[in-house]
This record gives structure tokens, C-alpha cells and sequence, in this order.
């Protein structure tokens, strides 16, 4: 196998910088279990208030911070409503069900056209002779739509609709800085349509763990004690906390970045007609191999020879992530190669 030129496996593959690194040792801290750690209050302040809520509660992962705040919308044995391949149903290992006892019932996935409409028509309201709808999550941006954001006058819809219902509405805002980014949509108006939001850190803007729970005061309250019941409560977090606030404060201007070097990557392998451009808004590029000659495993080997790191999420489907720690070098390899092995 030759060395690894570009790793395209994930954007949580990044590393902290030096600068980051700096921010972390020299971070002010104390034992957080005991509310005392400074920077971490401050991270969650800060992030707090770019959504427009009142309160946010680090966790050390996103599947902790979306099954907190699913936990706290959905008694046990009630209903969530979401996507089919949202990541709260499928890449939480069945945390919902098996942790929070929620029963889950998904509409087709649709990543960027989500329809508000049909979402409508699957809630069930208190009385009905099924299990009730309690909460909606969507998820911005759609990792396994590739990275795929939803328009704004979308969510909009379904926030008239869930209020009109009574049903708590929920973003797995695990990319949603990619959202920011490619729509200039604020991060306040986002913040200001879900009753509950997870953000993570580590996933392009270059931390090394963490993400955090997003709602009112009272709601990140209990999402505290919750947090600790899962083994979430932390010490002297506050060296993780830095990495998160110089990782805001620095690194979401940049996705843009990422987001052309993924759009350069899927103009390459256009003409192997498996991927549409068009589709790709943020830094994470499809491959559709069902019209290749070649499935996703194969392919993928035959990258590794080349250098290049893939994902295989399925037979015939591929992943390619960029993030900052990626080279226009490695991005000029990988679009001269990738083209071939499909071929």
C-alpha cells in the first residue's frame, strides 16, 4: 500500500493545531461535576448564545448530546419522527430504543427535500389510538445525504407545523456550521426554529471531542442530571472546552474552504456518473458505484493503493469528507486518480 496522501474517511480525522493546543494548556479549569469549571461555562455561554437560547450543556459526544435532548422531548415509549437514514436511527446503535425507550417511526429519506408536508401527515396526536408524537428531529446538515442542507422556508414550514401540534422539534445540528456556511443562514435563526439543538465541535472545525446540548434553562438542567445517569459528567473539562471555543472563534469561516475542495472532487468524477455536483453544498461527496464497474469495497482498496482513505457505508456507496487538516495537493491527487478506479 502506498503512504497515505489524503484521508477522506471523516472530518472528525482532524487534529488540534498548535495554536489550539496552546489554548488548551493554558486553559483555566476545575472540577466540573461540581459546576466549576470556568472555560467550560464559558464555552457553553458562548454557544448558548449564538443560537439565541438560554442555557447549553457539553457532552463528550454527539450521540450523548442528541439521546440528552430525545430523552428529555419523549417519555418512554412514546414517538420520535425522523428520516430513515438520520444518524439518531442509525448510527446511535439503537441508543433511543435501548437508553431512552423511543419508539422511532422515519418518513423516506429525502436529506434536502424534505417535504414539511409529509411530515405532517405522520403525527399522531395525544388520544390517538396509537403510540403519540412527541418530537420531530431533523438533521442539518444530512450526513448520509451528502452533507445536504436544508432550505431555510423548509424548516420554517415544519416549525409552524410542530408548534401547531404540540410536538417538540429537534435539529441533530452536528454539521449545521456547514449549513451556516454554505446559506449564510445565522446561526440565531436556525437556533430560533428547534426547541432543542446538538452542535458538535469535532467534526470539521478541528477539536478533538465534544459537543453540546442546546435549549432553554430549564431544559439544560435536567439535560445535566441526564448527562451524568450516561457517565457524561466530567472533571477538569475545561482543556476540552478551550479547544471547542478556538475552534468556533477560528475555524467556521474557513468550511468554505472545504466545501470547494469537495465541489473540485465531485467536478472530477462527474463524468463517471457517479455523483451529481450539483448536489454537493458542503464538504461531503457521495459516490454512487451502482452503475460502476466496481462496488464500494473494491473500490475502496484500490484507493488505499493509490494513498487516498475512503469510507464504505454500503455495496455501492462511497464517502468522501474534506476537512483542514487536507491539502490542495492531496485534493489535486485524489481528483486525478479517483476518476480511474471507476472506470
Amino acid at each position: 500500500m502506498a503512504d497515505v496522501v489524503v484521508d477522506f474517511r471523516s472530518d472528525t480525522l482532524t487534529r488540534p493545531s498548535p495554536a489550539m493546543r496552546e489554548a488548551m494548556a493554558a486553559a483555566e479549569v476545575g472540577d466540573d461535576v461540581f459546576g466549576e469549571d470556568p472555560t467550560l461555562h464559558e464555552l457553553q455561554e458562548y454557544v448558548a448564545g449564538l443560537f439565541g437560547h438560554e442555557a447549553a450543556l457539553f457532552a463528550p459526544s454527539g450521540t450523548m448530546a442528541n439521546q440528552i435532548a430525545l430523552q428529555l422531548a419523549v417519555p418512554r415509549g412514546e414517538e420520535l419522527l425522523c428520516d430513515a437514514a438520520a444518524h439518531v436511527v442509525t448510527d446511535e446503535i439503537g441508543a433511543a430504543a435501548a437508553i431512552g425507550g423511543v419508539s422511532t417511526r422515519t418518513w423516506p429519506s429525502a436529506g434536502a427535500d424534505l417535504d414539511p408536508a409529509v411530515v405532517a401527515d405522520m403525527i399522531r396526536p395525544d388520544g390517538f389510538v396509537a403510540v403519540p408524537t412527541r418530537a420531530i428531529a431533523v438533521e442539518q446538515t444530512h450526513n448520509r445525504q451528502g452533507g445536504a442542507v436544508i432550505p431555510l422556508p423548509a424548516l420554517q414550514a415544519l416549525r409552524k407545523i410542530t408548534s401547531d401540534a404540540g410536538v417538540h422539534l429537534h435539529c441533530d445540528g452536528a454539521r449545521i456550521w456547514h449549513a451556516h456556511v454554505a446559506d449564510a443562514v445565522p446561526l440565531a435563526t436556525y437556533g430560533a426554529l428547534f426547541d432543542s439543538l446538538s452542535v458538535c465541535l469535532s467534526k470539521g472545525l478541528g477539536a478533538p471531542v465534544g459537543s453540546l446540548v442546546v435549549g432553554s434553562a430549564e431544559r439544560i438542567a435536567a439535560a445535566r442530571k441526564l448527562r451524568k445517569r450516561m457517565g457524561g459528567g466530567m472533571r477538569q473539562a475545561g482543556i476540552l472546552a478551550a479547544a471547542g471555543l478556538y475552534a468556533l472563534r477560528n475555524n467556521i469561516p474557513r468550511l468554505a474552504e472545504d466545501h470547494a475542495r469537495a465541489r473540485r472532487l465531485a467536478d472530477a468524477l462527474a463524468p463517471s456518473g457517479v455523483v451529481d455536483p450539483a448536489r454537493i453544498r458542503t464538504n461531503i461527496v457521495p459516490l454512487d458505484l451502482s452503475g460502476a464497474a466496481v462496488d464500494g469495497p473494491a473500490f475502496a482498496a484500490a484507493a488505499r493503493e493509490e494513498g487516498i482513505l475512503v469510507s464504505v457505508l454500503g455495496r455501492r456507496l462511497v464517502r468522501l469528507v474534506t476537512h483542514l487538516d487536507q491539502t490542495d495537493d492531496g485534493i489535486d491527487h485524489a481528483a486525478k486518480v479517483l476518476p480511474t478506479l471507476v472506470r
